[in-house]
């Protein structure tokens, strides 16, 4: 049965999810900043990052704070970049034909990565899995990742116009606060869409 979701359930629980969990999520970025220089371990702390701490995240378990190091996250260097790099030529391509098959084809694929490492499906097989959970949901994420986009430039804007030292210090505070509830958002999506496959 295809999910259907709504932008308001989107925003507002991704924004709960992404803030709940600040903390972790705050510490694993900054050890990934302190470490991304490191050859072989970044790739592991990069997965752990983008994918790893969002998987977890979606399913509601406890974050470690040093959740980026899990030696598991190396294991599906391979796959992560093979499904990538299929990913990244197919949106290359659909974008080679006027933009918006570009678009289509990454939030039908967005899911990928995660379906890979957390549900160890082969490359192939997670972008087919990510497209069937997209299917009749592709304008919703859109809207929703626009809306929330909306939603975080216009006191962004706001801030830095008002005073320009203290308004840049508070502009900071609220883009880092928006990344976490971004993370949030990309958690509550692949658990509603992706939790059953």
């Amino acid at each position: 049965m295809e999910k259907k979701l709504r932008v308001g359930d989107i925003i507002k629980n991704g924004i709960e999810l992404g803030l709940k969990n600040i903390g972790p999520v705050l510490v694993n970025l900054i050890l990934w900043i302190l470490t991304c220089w490191i050859p072989y371990l970044n790739i592991g702390t990069t997965i752990g990052l983008t994918v790893g701490v969002i998987a977890k995240m979606a399913k509601d378990e406890p974050l470690s704070m040093t959740e980026i190091f899990n030696p598991e996250y190396r294991k599906y260097m391979g796959e992560f970049f093979l499904v990538n790099g299929l990913s990244g030529m197919g949106v290359a391509f659909g974008f080679i034909l006027l933009l918006i098959p570009g678009f289509v084809i990454s939030i039908a694929w967005k899911y990928a990565s995660l379906l890979v490492v957390d549900k160890g499906k082969n490359p192939t097989e997670a972008l087919s899995f990510s497209n069937k959970a997209t299917y009749g949901n592709k304008a919703t994420l859109f809207l929703a990742h626009l809306v929330f986009f909306i939603i975080i430039s216009i006191p962004l804007g706001i801030l830095i116009e008002l005073n320009k030292s203290i308004g840049f210090l508070l502009a900071a505070i609220v883009g880092i606060l928006g990344v976490f509830a971004l993370l949030g958002i990309e958690a509550y999506c692949y658990r509603e869409l992706c939790s059953d496959l």
